[in-house]
């Protein structure tokens, strides 16, 4: 049953109650009518029935209060023509084909043609190019390359094959007594989801290079694989002056090209979190982390007149297992 359906049926069953009850205000308050509705509903009902009831129950547009069709129809050709453009400039660049549409305007039309941002008009126009075999004029071609480099830079793309991209990303995993911080590089092939990891005591440009130099490399060159590229994100241990950054110089002598994040955009290597974390035997750090948080949050929910939290209750609920060992400290 569809919503004008019931709505339809609500109104006849407000004027049968009515005269069941004999009392039209009874009526009126039990099924949330006003005796106002009631007598205009009883006056269509007689003269129609359910029909008339059904044709004041439908929302009609106020089409007076809508741009003429063909001003309408100029602004989705300019939507397309121009994808890039905003709403004002829109309205400005129409104005000087003395069609007068204010920006509202313009964005209302795109709001009815599914059109009101970038990634919609572009998709409408690759959509247009696919069906029609439009030629693109310059300004939707750079429209389109600089879409699909913002794809890119936010980790949105295909994989062709094997070593067309590889992701790499550094991972805090803890702290060591006598080591001090440990920090693991990890690679992994954005095609076959091959992944890498080493454990370095330091994040540096030469602990970046140093995985690619001793595991990933001598892997694709057993196989016969070309890497192509790496994506990165902006981190100093893999961003910086190519004449004296250590990784981007490794890049350079292994003529691999360099991705980087976009700025401020975390979530572009998620592909490594997405894709590589399912082999606890490579990436047994999460598992580490996680049993990490999971005993702190039972050890602070213990009573707290008789126990506090301490310092070791995390590591040696890592090692005993979230269930099996519950360390505190008794208040003195």
């Amino acid at each position: 049953m569809t919503k004008d359906q019931k709505v339809i049926r609500n109104k006849v069953g407000l004027l049968e109650l009515a005269k069941q009850l004999g009392n039209v205000s009874q009526a009126c308050k039990i099924m949330g009518y006003s005796r106002d509705s009631f007598y205009r509903f009883k006056e269509l009902y007689d003269k129609g029935g359910e029909l008339a009831l059904q044709e004041i129950g439908r929302q009609k547009p106020i089409l007076k209060n809508r741009v003429a069709p063909e001003i309408e129809q100029a602004v989705v050709e300019l939507a397309i023509e121009q994808p890039a453009w905003g709403q004002v400039r829109v309205s400005n660049e129409l104005r000087k084909k003395n069609v007068s549409i204010s920006p509202f305007g313009v964005r209302c039309v795109w709001q009815r043609h599914d059109l009101q941002n970038m990634k919609k008009r572009l998709k409408a126009l690759e959509a247009k190019v696919a069906q029609g075999g439009l030629i693109l004029t310059e300004a939707q071609v750079v429209a389109l390359e600089k879409a699909k480099t913002d794809k890119e830079a936010h980790g949105e793309f295909e994989s062709e094959c094997p070593g067309y991209c590889g992701a790499q990303d550094t991972f805090y995993v803890g702290t060591l007594k006598g080591v001090g911080r440990i920090y693991q590089q990890t690679f992994i092939d954005t095609y076959a989801k091959v992944a890498f990891a080493k454990l370095y005591d330091r994040k540096t440009p030469i602990t970046a290079a140093d995985l690619l130099n001793d595991r990933v490399l001598p892997f694709y060159d057993e196989h016969g694989i070309a890497l192509c590229r790496v994506l990165t994100d902006r981190g100093t241990e893999y961003c910086g002056r190519p004449e004296h950054h250590e990784y981007e110089l490794y890049l350079a002598v292994e003529d691999i090209d360099h991705t980087r994040t976009k700025a401020k955009s975390p979530q572009t290597t998620d592909v490594i979190d997405k894709s590589s974390f399912d082999e606890p035997a490579v990436f047994s750090f999460r598992a580490w982390v996680t049993a990490w948080r999971r005993a702190g949050r039972e050890v602070g929910a213990l009573p707290r007149s008789l126990y506090s939290r301490s310092s070791f209750a995390a590591p040696v609920r890592t090692f005993f297992g979230p269930r099996r060992f519950q360390p505190a400290t008794k208040r003195v």
